[in-house]
């Protein structure tokens, strides 16, 4: 029985459970505070669901989730993910993680970054460029005419292709990047970045210009809210922004 390890209960790797668990695939919830903090989650997500440490969640999962904020990258567990197909939602803010310097001047990748530390596992960059409000009004059964595709990138071939296959039974088509030295071409703020999937993407990079102001005047980072139900990317359209977008590094960014 396919079972899904998920570390970080956050909105993402909420949002992503129930996709899980509507699909037929067991999930292992799990967070920093403990699995006491989860029941009301596992109590919404019913009988397939249940809470444990990070560590347990790493070792159970045929598949596992990383979706935790960059700076608690080093707090993953590294050995209990050694061999695992390990899916890195993580993106770099600096005025949330601090700055980071082989980040800020493009050395490496995000996910590169966090596959030193996870030397043993399988790392694929996937779900970091999607919101979580699109994550569950966007996903569609296998074949449907206006399914949404999600990039993903990593070292190991077949990695990609398990990801694909998991990525596939939640509900969406991936673009194979390549290597996670190539996922910054959909890193916060090139064109494959969270606006595509939007219905309005001006008014929500308007949006995000609006937090930027806010955050330089003391405010915390925190994605705006929305209610927007999200518009259909197809693989071929997702594909070409790809292919045409621009390296955002960390001083060209409006989120920096």
């Amino acid at each position: 029985m396919a079972l899904l390890g998920i570390i970080g209960s956050g909105k993402i790797g909420t949002a992503v459970a129930r996709l899980a668990v509507a699909a037929g695939i067991d999930v292992v919830l799990s967070n920093s505070r403990g699995p006491e903090t989860l029941a009301d989650a596992v109590a919404e997500l019913g009988g397939r669901a249940r809470a444990a440490t990070p560590e347990e969640a790493a070792r159970a999962g045929d598949w596992v989730l990383v979706s935790v904020p960059l700076s608690a990258y080093r707090d993953l567990p590294a050995d209990a993910l050694a061999g695992k197909v390990v899916l890195d939602t993580s993106n770099y803010y600096p005025m949330r993680d601090g700055t980071i310097e082989v980040l800020d001047s493009g050395k490496i990748t995000t996910s590169e970054l966090v596959q030193e530390h996870l030397a043993g596992a399988k790392l694929i960059k996937a779900f970091n460029n999607i919101s979580d409000i699109h994550i569950s009004t966007l996903a569609r059964p296998l074949g449907a005419a206006d399914r949404s595709a999600l990039p993903i990138a990593g070292d190991d071939p077949e990695a990609r292709a398990s990801a694909a296959e998991l990525i596939s039974r939640l509900g969406f088509d991936t673009v194979d990047v390549g290597v996670l030295a190539d996922s910054w071409r959909f890193e916060p703020e090139t064109d494959a970045y969270g606006a595509p999937y939007f219905t309005d993407p001006d008014a929500m990079k308007a949006a995000w210009v609006r937090l930027a102001e806010a955050i330089r005047a003391g405010a915390p980072l925190e994605a705006p809210a929305t209610d927007d139900p999200g518009t259909p990317l197809p693989a071929a359209r997702l594909r070409a922004l790809l292919a045409d977008t621009q390296r955002k590094l960390t001083a060209d960014r409006l989120l920096a």
